[in-house]
C-alpha cells in the first residue's frame, strides 16, 4: 500500500515539476536522495564521488523535465541512471594517470654529477614543497590541476576526463590555485 501511494505520490510531484513547478522537483529530491545515497554505498565507499553522482543525476532530471515522458518511472530511472553515471565514474578513474603530483619525478641529462645532484636535491625539496601544498587541496581541484599542469592536458580534455563543463573546470582551478598561493604565502 506504501508503495502504490509513494508511486502516485511520485507521479503527481513528476507532473507538477514538468509544468514548472520548483517546489516539486525540490520534494521529489527530498523523497529519492537518501535511497540514493544508501543504493550507491553498496558499489562505491568514496561519499563524495556518490554526492556529486547523486548530483549529476539529478541535474539530468531536472534537465529532461521539458521532454514530454522522458522519465516514466522516476525511482527506477533515478536507480539506472546513478549506477550508469557511478560506473562512468569508475571507468574514467581506471583510464586516468593514478599519479599523484607528489609521485611525479622531474628528470633532465646532464654530464656535469655535481650539477646534476644539486639539481635533484632542488627538484625533491621542490616537490615535497608541491606535495604539502597539495594536501590543502580537494581531491578533486588536486585531480585538475595533475591534469592542467602535469598531464599538460587542454581544459577540453579535463572536462571530459572529469565529466565537468567548462566553467566548473575552470572555477576548480581557479579556487584550487588561490588555495595553493594561500598556502604558500602562509607556510
Amino acid at each position: 500500500m506504501a508503495t502504490k501511494n509513494l508511486k502516485e505520490r511520485t507521479q503527481q510531484l513528476v507532473a507538477q515539476f514538468c509544468a514548472g513547478d520548483n517546489q516539486a522537483y525540490a520534494q521529489l529530491y527530498d523523497m529519492y536522495v537518501q535511497m540514493l545515497f544508501n543504493y550507491g554505498l553498496k558499489l562505491t565507499n568514496d561519499h563524495e564521488l556518490l554526492k556529486d553522482c547523486i548530483h549529476d543525476v539529478f541535474v539530468k532530471v531536472y534537465n529532461k523535465r521539458n521532454e514530454k515522458n522522458a522519465i516514466n518511472n522516476l525511482c527506477s530511472y533515478l536507480i539506472i541512471s546513478l549506477k550508469n553515471r557511478l560506473l562512468d565514474e569508475f571507468r574514467r578513474q581506471t583510464f586516468t594517470t593514478p599519479n599523484e603530483v607528489e609521485e611525479y619525478e622531474y628528470r633532465r641529462a646532464t654530464d656535469d654529477v655535481e650539477r646534476d645532484y644539486l639539481h635533484t636535491e632542488r627538484e625533491l625539496l621542490q616537490s615535497s614543497h608541491v606535495a604539502r601544498l597539495m594536501k590543502h587541496l580537494t581531491r578533486r581541484q588536486r585531480q585538475a590541476i595533475t591534469l592542467y599542469y602535469l598531464e599538460e592536458r587542454k581544459y577540453d580534455e579535463i572536462c571530459g576526463i572529469m565529466q565537468m563543463n567548462y566553467h566548473s573546470v575552470r572555477n576548480l582551478m581557479h579556487r584550487g590555485m588561490l588555495k595553493l598561493r594561500e598556502a604558500a604565502f602562509s607556510a
